[in-house]
Order: structure tokens, then C-alpha cells, then sequence
């Protein structure tokens, strides 16, 4: 028998769920947060619960948002249960679960509704997870994007946006009219100096909506980074069941997600916070190193593991890991490679945090798949690898390993080409990468040719030559056996 996830039932939940530690109508908002998908469940909403069960800033409760016809759905699936989410945290040491209650409202999927949320003199920090994709940024140039077809809609009907950002600039424009302090942005999705990225965004889209606004934005409200870590798989009808049939609750939109979290701030928020330094996370001056870390090194790991592990017939990440040329391969192109690229931390230790990364990926309660990795390389790659073959170029380091991550991309591009191979490649440049990787096999330079994704790389003879060498042992030799014998030398 299962209970159904109410706010009425949280005093009598089965044995194993744990219960928000605090009275739920006790709490107000503080914090509006756009795109409440199940990384947000898991990460934020977590944090102020955890906040929240300590007796502390029962005035930062979320109110969820979203201006896309699929947060209507997930709105719909936590109204029935309101507002409350059954987090399952996959440790393999045992399964824990707990009903999270910070959430206390969302709004209707209208802008009219949000803008009026907006306007509340209480609401002093907007929060997003938006995706990467959905800052309008230029894939060329790495600036905003303003011709965009959502973009120029917003432009030419200001007074009625549909974007989250033209949104957030109508919203500040009438805080600021009615004499309501900004609140701050912060974005919470998985990019390099995601604050900056906003704010790029949104005094971007005012200079062409309402630029008068545009130069009070850029001085007065805040966009702080935040670097963000929790791996936190789609939620399928498996994770439903296993939710019902573990735990005994039966909940529309669970969450399930590893035991690890990290979130670390710029402390940069004129309009207040809540003391999430109570609750573990990290408040500090600059962002950027430790962005730069998990970039290079836990993002840089998943891109090193995922096209080896997918052309050897890998389909989840642990068993991949488990594999003894895969998890060499990781230690030897991060750890040997990569980590002597980064600044330093203070107080950081990169071999333990790759340690960390690869017990990570080995969790196989996550159920992790090699095929979401490979997901979207052509924007993944110039983010997390191809910034440490620059900086090895630069700093006179060795190119080899980092040719060799290339040359499987190459190779899986290629490969994926051809239906029986089973895994379809999912990239927005999906013909251009395909066509680039068959050539390849004949005229390597083919594939560094593409600088819309390579810029000059391919003319650095060091490193064109170690990739071309790869990717002709790879169609020569196979993925093990070039892989084997790289490790041999290495």
C-alpha cells in the first residue's frame, strides 16, 4: 500500500522518509525560481530545506516558475502534492528519501501571473535553471545573440515579453517605478560564469527593448556566479516504481539523484540571502577556479570517458567505469594531463576531487548512461577539452592524451553515421560533424578543419599530428586496441 504525497499526510509517512523539519505554513517567500525541473528539486530546493529544518530564514521559501508549455505539466504534477517532492539520494551504501517541502508555490505559466509574483517587495532573489542553452548566446562570437527569433519577438512587443529574460527586464523596470529595490539573478545552470552570462542577456535584450533600462540594470542589480554539482538522472517510470515500491509513497514527480551536492557562490546579493553557509555551501569572492576546476576535471572526465565507453559497446557510465582500460584512460589524460593545466585552490586537493569524480561516475544506483554523454559535443568539447589542449599548447605541455580524446570524437561522429552502429548522434551539428568524421579517415585535417567548433587548433602541427596518428590507429586497430596501447606507453 502506498500513501499519495500531500501536504496532510507528511505526519504519517512510511518508515524511511524523512519529513520536512519544519512547519511548512510557517514559511513565506523569499526566493522565485524559473525552470523547476528535477536538478533545481535536487540541489536548491534541498539546500533551503535543509536551511529551513535548522529553525533558520523561513522568510527564503520558493515560489516556482516557468514561461515553457512543459512547466505546466510539472506545475500540474506538484499542485497535486503541494508543492512537496520525494528526493531519493542513490548512495550504494543504502538508499535515503525525504519528502522536500520548500517549495510552497509556483506560479501560473503565464507572464502576467509571474510579472505580478515579480513585483512582490519580498521576492529578492530570482533564481534559473534555464539550461545552457537558453541564454541566447552567439555560437561565433560568444555574445548575445539578438537575432534570435524569441529574442526579436520580445523586441518588437516589449510590453509583453515571452522569454524569461525579457520577463525579468519588464519585471525590474516596474520594481524600479515603483521605487521596490532589484532583486538579484543568479543562475544556476551549468556554464562558465553563468552570472556574467545572464547579465550579458539581460542588459543585452534591454539595450533593444527598453534601453533606458539597460544601463540601471548594469549597475544596479546583481548577477553573482554559482557553480553547481549534483548528477541528477531523468526521472522515468522505473525511478516512479522503485519510489512506490521502496519507500511506499506514491509521488507524480520524484527525484532521484547521487548523494553528493556542491554549490559554491560569489557573495553578491545587495537585496539579502538566506545563510546557506549553514548547510555547506561555499560563499567566496570568485567563482571562476573552482568552475574552472569542475569544468576541466569532472566535465572534462565525462567527455574523456563517453566516446571510448561508446565505441566499445558501453551503455551505462558505471559499467564503463568498471571497465580497467576506461577508468585508466580517465586517471591518465585528467589526472596526468589536465589537473598540471589549472591554477591552484587553496585548501584544494584536484587528486582527491578526481578521485571523487571517477567514485562518482562508478555509482551504478545512478544509472548514468554513456549516450547522454556523448550528448551534444560540439558545444560540450570547446567548453570542457579543447580549453585544456590550448592552455597544454600555450604552456608547452603534452598534447598526446588530449589528441587522443579528439580522435575518439572524431571516430564516434563517424561511426555513428552508419545504422548499425545503435547510437544515434544527438548534436545540433549532427550532418556537418558525420560528413566531417567519414573524410577524416582519409584527410584527418578534415575534422580540425571544422573552426566553428576547433577555432585555429588545426594549425598547430604539434597537436594536428598527434590527432591524426590517433584517429588512423582507430580505424586501423579498433577502439581497445588503440586505446591499450596508448595506456602501454603512457
Amino acid at each position: 500500500m502506498t500513501i499519495k504525497l500531500k501536504q496532510d499526510v507528511l505526519a504519517s509517512l512510511p518508515n524511511g522518509v524523512a519529513a520536512p523539519g519544519y512547519d511548512r505554513d510557517a514559511l513565506s517567500a523569499g526566493i522565485v525560481h524559473i525552470g523547476v525541473g528535477n536538478f533545481h528539486r535536487a540541489h536548491q530546493a534541498v539546500y533551503l530545506d535543509r536551511l529551513f529544518s535548522k529553525g533558520l530564514d523561513h522568510d527564503w521559501a520558493l515560489i516556482g516558475a516557468g514561461v515553457k508549455p512543459y512547466d505546466n505539466v510539472m506545475r500540474e504534477k506538484l499542485k497535486g502534492q503541494d508543492w512537496l517532492t520525494t528526493v531519493i539520494e542513490l548512495d550504494p551504501s543504502g538508499f535515503s528519501a525525504q519528502a522536500v517541502g520548500s517549495m510552497i508555490d509556483f506560479t501560473e505559466v503565464d507572464t502576467q501571473a509571474l510579472i505580478e509574483v515579480l513585483l512582490r517587495p519580498e521576492i529578492r532573489i530570482v533564481s534559473l535553471t534555464i539550461t545552457e542553452g537558453g541564454y541566447y548566446v552567439d555560437a561565433k562570437s560568444g555574445g548575445f545573440d539578438a537575432n534570435h527569433p524569441e529574442v526579436r519577438a520580445d523586441i518588437d512587443n516589449p510590453g509583453a515579453p515571452k522569454t524569461v529574460f525579457g520577463i525579468l527586464i519588464l519585471a525590474l523596470g516596474l520594481r524600479r517605478d515603483n521605487g521596490i529595490p532589484p532583486f538579484t539573478v543568479l543562475s544556476c545552470d551549468n556554464l562558465p560564469e553563468n552570472g556574467h552570462v545572464a547579465k550579458q542577456t539581460v542588459v543585452g535584450l534591454a539595450r533593444l527593448m527598453t534601453p533606458d533600462l539597460a544601463g540601471w540594470i548594469e549597475a544596479d542589480v546583481a548577477f553573482p556566479n554559482s557553480m553547481v554539482d549534483c548528477i541528477t538522472p531523468a526521472t522515468s517510470d522505473r525511478e516512479k516504481a522503485m519510489v512506490r515500491e521502496k519507500f511506499g509513497i506514491d509521488d507524480m514527480a520524484p527525484v532521484v539523484c547521487e548523494p553528493f551536492r556542491q554549490w559554491v557562490m560569489e557573495d553578491n546579493f545587495p537585496a539579502g540571502r538566506p545563510r546557506l553557509e549553514e548547510v555547506g555551501v561555499e560563499f567566496v569572492s570568485d567563482v571562476a577556479p573552482y568552475e574552472l576546476m569542475k569544468l576541466r576535471l569532472l566535465n572534462g572526465g565525462h567527455a574523456a570517458i563517453a566516446y571510448p565507453s561508446a565505441l566499445l559497446g558501453h551503455h551505462f557510465v558505471h559499467d564503463a567505469m568498471a571497465d580497467p582500460d576506461i577508468e585508466a584512460w580517465l586517471k591518465t589524460l585528467i589526472g596526468r594531463d589536465v589537473i598540471p593545466l589549472i591554477p591552484e585552490i587553496p585548501g584544494i586537493d584536484f587528486k582527491a576531487y578526481l578521485k571523487t569524480c571517477a567514485e562518482r561516475f562508478a555509482n551504478p544506483a545512478v544509472g548514468d548512461t554513456i549516450g547522454r554523454l556523448c550528448l551534444d559535443g560540439s558545444n560540450r568539447q570547446p567548453k570542457f577539452v579543447l580549453p585544456s589542449v590550448r592552455d597544454a599548447l600555450n604552456q608547452g605541455s603534452r598534447v598526446d592524451a588530449l589528441a587522443l580524446e579528439v580522435a575518439f570524437w572524431c571516430r564516434y561522429c563517424a561511426a555513428t553515421a552508419d545504422p548499425g552502429f545503435g547510437q544515434p548522434l544527438e548534436d545540433e551539428r549532427k550532418d556537418q560533424l558525420q560528413a566531417a568524421g567519414l573524410k577524416a579517415r582519409d584527410n584527418p585535417q578534415v575534422f580540425l578543419a571544422q573552426t566553428d567548433i576547433f577555432g585555429n587548433l588545426g594549425e598547430h602541427a604539434e597537436f594536428a599530428e598527434a590527432f591524426a596518428h590517433h584517429l588512423n590507429a582507430l580505424w586501423t586497430d579498433g577502439t581497445r586496441a588503440t586505446l591499450q596501447a596508448f595506456l602501454a606507453k603512457s
